[in-house]
């Protein structure tokens, strides 16, 4: 895999695809709404695509994949914050619905690349 082109990797262009349409669905919330969940929300979404994007520009497995599993840390924190949008009624039903579509075919990706990663190394260090 050519390190350069993190941003051909499904994992990311799937971070990047979920990480806007939250902007988007929380840029219209109010300002309370905005300061609570709403920041919240974005900075774990956001996270997700920028830990893809480091771990890729180390140049070493080893870094790359600790920086892969920030990325899943901050996907269930994703998680967290839009079952916290529904439940205080912020998001209509297919803005969730599409939400958790993308959440939920990112996240068995996301874990495939961890597991494909940590093959690697053990593979090098044979």
């Amino acid at each position: 895999m050519n390190k350069a082109n993190f941003e051909d990797l499904q994992i990311f262009q799937l971070a990047e695809k979920l990480a806007d349409i939250i902007w988007d669905i929380v840029i219209n919330w109010n300002y309370f709404e905005k300061d609570t969940i709403g920041k919240q929300f974005t900075r774990a979404v956001d996270s997700i695509g920028a830990n893809i994007a480091e771990g890729n520009g180390r140049y070493n497995l080893q870094e790359n994949l600790r920086f892969i599993k920030i990325a899943r840390g901050s996907l269930y924190e994703t998680r967290y914050w839009l079952k916290r949008a529904d439940a205080r009624k912020l998001l209509l039903n297919e803005q969730l619905d599409n939400l958790e579509a993308i959440i939920n075919e990112l996240s068995p990706k996301l874990n495939a690349y961890l597991r494909y990663l940590d093959k690697t190394i053990k593979k090098q260090h044979k």
